[in-house]
């Protein structure tokens, strides 16, 4: 999918004006997926659990959502009752690594919230994680401050109904912003957020840092890029998601 132009598909024909983002492989390059992989023993050999099946099974939904698709993918037995104990290895895994620093935030999703933040648009930020806000909480922006206070609403970690691909979560974000959905584009690197995007009738921006462009495209993102640096920020002036021209 090569977008140049204004995209202007059905439901999104309304001008944007704000933005919601996901966290972990959007704007931070955070230990998630290693920690999975790390925690996936004695139920699987580690070398089972890939980046693309990270993409399309775990990634965005909640803790044990994600541990019971993970561990079907893999074809564990027993996983609806494994599932439990893997998450919870998971998450003391994943406490280990970002103690340990291994959280950066990608240098091209820094330019782009400041881009944003120029724009005057109200942003919020929404991850199924309960180690969002921490994360975040770590990266400070050019002005000092913490990443996690550039956006006017955070939905990150709550207990909700639904987890991606509802779109109960971005619904949520833009209820918080007073923004209605279909002024709203998400940030997304995962198949079931760009399903909850365009289920809450948003505009949808899929980030394919893994040569995943594939995967997000198939859940028909309105646009993909490899790089936040690739959206046109006057595009988003008025109020339009396309990639900005070589």
């Amino acid at each position: 999918m090569t977008q140049t132009a204004p995209s202007a598909k059905a439901g999104h024909a309304q001008q944007l004006t704000a933005a919601i983002f996901d966290v972990d492989g959007v704007l931070l390059a955070s230990p998630h997926e290693r920690a999975w992989r790390e925690a996936l023993e004695p139920y699987a050999e580690p070398s089972l659990f890939t980046t693309s099946m990270y993409q399309v099974d775990v990634a965005g939904k909640p803790r044990t959502d994600g541990a019971l698709a993970a561990l079907k993918a893999m074809g564990v037995t027993d996983a609806e009752r494994k599932a439990p104990t893997y998450a919870a290895r998971k998450q003391m895994r994943l406490e280990e690594l970002i103690q340990d620093g291994s959280v950066v935030a990608f240098p091209d999703a820094l330019r782009f919230v400041e881009a944003i933040i120029c724009l005057g648009w109200p942003m919020a930020v929404a991850s199924s994680s309960k180690n969002a806000n921490a994360m975040l909480r770590l990266i400070r922006l050019a002005d000092g401050r913490s990443l996690i206070d550039a956006f006017g609403a955070n939905i990150c970690g709550r207990d909700l109904q639904h987890g991606k691909p509802d779109p109960e979560i971005f619904l949520l974000a833009a209820s918080e912003l007073g923004v209605a959905p279909a002024r709203c584009f998400v940030a997304e690197d995962a198949p079931a957020g760009i399903h909850a995007a365009h289920a809450g009738k948003m505009a949808s921006l899929g980030v394919a840092r893994l040569n995943d462009a594939a995967f997000l495209q198939a859940e028909h993102a309105d646009l993909v890029v490899t790089s936040l640096d690739d959206v046109a920020i006057d595009g988003l002036a008025k109020g339009r998601l396309y990639r900005r021209p070589a």
